[in-house]
């Protein structure tokens, strides 16, 4: 991959360690000769990855999910260090950027296209993990008819639905008891929450589908959250779209990079490596 000469750092300070981790990678960075701007001010300011050629993040998914927007429209690849908990997205640990930052900064990487989902009419209203529909104010239940290409598929009465993309089929789609997908994986997973009805499950759609879904009891207007970063009303009576956006978000993976091995790691699953062993066929 081409150098990359023009970086945009976002670095949560309530995240600790992030900071001091952001100076360390600022100054490799500007000895490399790099044009930096730097915030730690959320929401980022409009325009704030315009003419960048890269945007690392220091926090945790939730910080790299407050830039997927300005990184979708603008095709703006991201770079995620974790200071935060699990850290799907933001998959360098600290001791891992500092050791391959600098070859990052000379193009030994590759990019990881990822799906994000649109809703709507406004082109910000795009979500990397997952759009949720729920009550805004109360745990009552709500009901939702869903199309799939204008076919209805059935009526939900649950606590809400999460609609997920492979990336996001580790986050509120895996509480909710959703299946993993592999982040390559062309689909859309429909994962009910608390759903009345235990028959109703996690159903898997094709990339290429048109979902809609109406409101069709609630005497009040719904939410929709994106990411739980943005969020606009579903009202009584009125459908919302939702398809795969013809956009992807550029993710920065390094060389080495295994997914599996991250969600070895992530999720605690019991492998050889975890006692000291070797790996099959290793």
């Amino acid at each position: 991959m081409p150098p990359l000469r023009k970086l945009a750092f976002v670095v949560n300070p309530n995240k600790p360690g992030a900071a001091e981790l952001a100076e360390s990678l600022i100054a490799i960075a500007r000895e490399a000769g790099a044009d930096v701007v730097i915030t730690d001010t959320f929401p980022v300011a409009e325009n704030f990855l315009e003419g960048r050629d890269a945007c690392c993040v220091i926090g945790g998914d939730g910080t790299l999910l407050s830039v997927v927007v300005q990184s979708v429209l603008g095709q703006v690849p991201i770079i995620g260090v974790n200071r935060g908990t699990l850290g799907f997205l933001t998959i360098l640990s600290p001791e891992e950027a500092r050791d391959e930052f600098p070859s990052i900064l000379e193009g030994a990487f590759h990019i990881s296209p990822r799906a994000v989902l649109h809703c709507g009419n406004d082109k910000a209203n795009i979500a990397l993990n997952d759009i949720v529909i729920r009550e805004a104010h109360s745990s009552r239940l709500i009901s939702l008819d869903v199309f799939a290409n204008d076919k209805w598929v059935t009526r939900f009465s649950c606590d809400g639905l999460i609609f997920s993309t492979p990336t996001g089929s580790t986050a509120y789609n895996l509480s909710a008891g959703g299946p993993i997908t592999h982040p390559n994986a062309h689909i859309i997973a429909m994962t009910p929450i608390c759903p009345h009805t235990l028959s109703n499950r996690t159903v898997i759609f094709d990339e290429n589908v048109q979902l809609k879904v109406t409101n069709t009891k609630s005497d009040h207007p719904l939410a929709v959250v994106m990411d739980g970063q943005r969020q606009v009303s579903l009202n009584i009576g009125e459908t919302l779209s939702i398809a795969m956006s013809p956009k992807k978000m550029p993710l920065v993976q390094p060389l080495n990079y295994a997914h599996f091995k991250v969600l070895r790691t992530k999720l605690g699953w019991n492998s050889p490596e975890s006692r000291g062993g070797q790996l099959p066929g290793s």
